[in-house]
């Protein structure tokens, strides 16, 4: 085996690793100089305390909200919450009768209102479209050529729909003093209406609502991709129905695809306001479209969110806001750190027990995970305002014995390869080989029931798995950068390679020798060996006999029996 490989592979890797720390930093430090964040991690509800909104329910109407609405309305808010970035939120029900939101820190004020929206969203076609603002009055149409329906609507898009007084409002409509109002106006979705696009100074009469929001499945951003796959560097939505929307989408599309003019349009209405109202180039019969045009990343996210969290039947009026106090407290949290350092130094005592020297590289390689997972948390919490919990703490202790497994996994398979008579190089190499499947499944595991849990749970269990996932997959970059390359480097100095006793990898201590000895010599066990050993080391030699071939034991077993028949021997002799 090539000493230059190993080496070279081990100092690449350890090079890639101070690429991370340094990038990881800088972004940090970049950060912290202009005001966008802390060096600590932003703190949950229960650490940090936060504000409680109290939010009473409009039903469109004037009815009653019912608890499955209230439900319904808890689950919506709190995708919408946390498709925010705000983690940790808690949401619930009052009494049947509210909804109380609180939240870490002080909500900004689209968070707030994302809370508010109404789900009022509909999917609506558009009968004709004008300019932005009113049109001055000695420029209206005369009575005398309003447009008259001819006959009865025959679909949604039909301009029988305008009536002369319909058409008079839409003329005289100004969308900058209108908007804002369409949040109060209750419009009835079988019967047009008029609305406004702010995005592109536009004014629509839209035909009655074709496709509800609720029959949206899903929503996302993404750039954009040509027939033949290929990235066209334009971002766009992506739009999902469920079975029922998926139908009535088709029918629509296929409708729209052959009108002329702003008649090919379909707009998407939320709270009386148009969001966007894309033209029809095909028939969309799968339920899955896709809207383009002078899209940014943000502005693409901010459409995507709204179609997606925009589906809730009642919206919501903030009765009181005030601040609250953290319920658990500085102290809880001094009290899971102290606990965390005493499960980190025991770790550390019973590495350097177990594995002598060896064990300050589980040290160590604990101290690099500590320092990844901090800036991960501290670049988290200013990214996607992630927030470290109660729970989460408890995550990042339980994590500190995941990771230290790994290690005695890799430390373990090593002995073994050492007790098979490889020297140290070499059992490095094929110790990492045999361990870094066994600790991909194992971290495969983990992050798996760290995503299965993330998904499924509520409240603080979120950070919890979340915690329990990001430290599963900075163990693997640890493993893989830092504890095998050092090990790589170890295995060449002298006190590791020749098997200090203080190494943790002495062969004599774990009952081993060379398999081959050279000169056409393999390894024997002896009595004299056996008892060099001592009691202490006991175990080993029995692995080690374990281990050894048919062969090797056939040669132990002959030994045995001529050291007793030379005991035999010299005992007569002494007798005579």
């Amino acid at each position: 085996m090539s000493t230059t490989g190993p080496i070279k592979q081990a100092r690449k890797s350890l090079l890639w690793l101070g690429v991370i720390f340094l990038i990881s930093a800088a972004i940090l430090v970049t950060g912290v100089l202009n005001g966008k964040t802390t060096f600590a991690p932003k703190l949950a509800l229960d650490l940090e305390g936060g504000t409680q909104m109290i939010l009473a329910p409009r039903v469109q109407g004037g009815a009653t909200a019912t608890q499955e609405q209230l439900d319904q309305a808890v689950e919506i808010i709190r995708d919408r919450v946390d498709g925010s970035g705000v983690s940790e939120a808690e949401i619930t029900t009052q009494s049947g009768r509210n909804v109380v939101v609180s939240m870490p820190g002080v909500p900004d004020a689209r968070t707030r209102q994302l809370i508010q929206a109404s789900a009022n969203m509909e999917f609506r076609p558009v009968i004709i479209a004008g300019g932005f603002e009113a049109v001055p009055e000695d420029q209206r149409t005369p009575a005398a050529d309003l447009p008259e329906p001819t006959e009865k609507p025959k679909n949604a898009s039909d301009t029988n729909w305008i009536t002369p007084e319909l058409f008079k409002q839409f003329e005289a409509y100004d969308c900058p003093a209108e908007l804002g109002k369409g949040a109060d106006t209750v419009h009835d979705p079988s019967k047009p209406m008029i609305s406004c696009e702010p995005d592109t100074g536009a004014k629509y009469i839209l035909g009655p609502v074709e496709v509800p929001g609720a029959n949206i499945a899903d929503s996302y951003s993404e750039m954009a991709r040509s027939q033949q796959g290929a990235v066209t560097g334009q971002w766009a939505v992506n739009l999902v129905f469920n079975e029922e929307g998926k139908k009535q989408f088709a029918d629509v599309t296929q409708r729209l695809v052959s009108l002329p003019g702003s008649q090919n349009q379909f707009a998407i209405v939320l709270d009386g306001t148009v969001i966007s109202a894309p033209t029809t180039n095909s028939v969309i019969g799968d339920g899955r479209a896709q809207i383009t045009g002078n899209f940014t990343e943000e502005s693409a996210k901010a459409l995507a969110d709204q179609l997606k969290f925009g589906a809730l039947p009642i919206s919501f009026e903030i009765q009181s806001d005030q601040r609250i106090s953290a319920t658990l407290g500085a102290d809880q949290l001094k009290s899971g750190l102290i606990a965390g350092l005493i499960g980190l130094i025991l770790v550390g005592i019973y590495s350097l027990f177990q594995y002598r020297a060896l064990g300050f590289v589980t040290i160590v390689s604990l101290l690099v995970s500590g320092v990844l997972t901090y800036m991960a948390l501290v670049l988290l919490g200013w990214s996607m305002n992630y927030r470290l919990s109660l729970a989460g703490v408890a995550g990042l202790i339980v994590a500190i014995g995941l990771i230290a497994d790994s290690f005695i996994v890799y430390f373990e398979r090593i002995r073994d390869e050492l007790r098979d008579g490889r020297p140290l190089p070499s059992a490095v190499e094929m110790g990492w080989k045999r361990a870094k499947r066994t600790i991909l499944a194992a971290k495969a595991v983990n992050i798996l029931a760290a995503v299965v849990l993330y998904i499924v749970a509520v409240g603080n269990v979120k950070g919890f798995a979340f915690t329990l996932g990001l430290t599963a997959i900075i163990d693997i970059i640890v493993v893989y950068l830092f504890t095998h390359p050092v090990l790589q480097l170890l295995a060449r100095t002298k006190f590791f390679g020749e098997g200090h006793r203080f190494s943790g990898l002495d062969p004599s201590l774990l009952g081993v020798v060379p398999l081959y000895q050279g000169a056409g010599k393999i390894r024997s066990f002896s009595t004299e060996a056996d008892a060099a050993r001592g009691k202490k080391n006991a175990s080993a030699a029995k692995e080690a006999e374990r281990r050894q071939t048919i062969a090797e034991r056939r040669q132990a077993a002959s030994h045995g029996v001529a050291t007793k028949q030379d005991d035999s021997a010299d005992k007569d002799s002494s007798n005579g």
